[in-house]
């Protein structure tokens, strides 16, 4: 490996919009996210599923009649 092509590498404190902070490796010395693992809705379990015209009941019909098939 050539020395002088490849960048730094940095252990740093990542931190979030929500405040929350976690330590990483980065060739940034600074590094600031908008989003992370502890405000994430499908992290959190707060994800909610729009259904628009019925098209997650379509579906699962579709596919029980298939199963019932079998």
């Amino acid at each position: 490996m050539k020395a002088t092509i490849h960048p730094e590498v940095y252990n740093i404190t990542a931190r979030c919009a929500c405040g929350n902070a976690f330590p990483t490796t980065s060739t940034l010395e600074d590094l600031r996210v908008t989003i992370c693992s502890a405000c994430h809705p499908f992290y959190t379990g707060a994800q909610k599923f729009l259904d628009t015209a019925g098209r997650i009941e379509k579906f699962e019909k579709r596919y029980n009649k298939k199963n019932s098939k079998n």
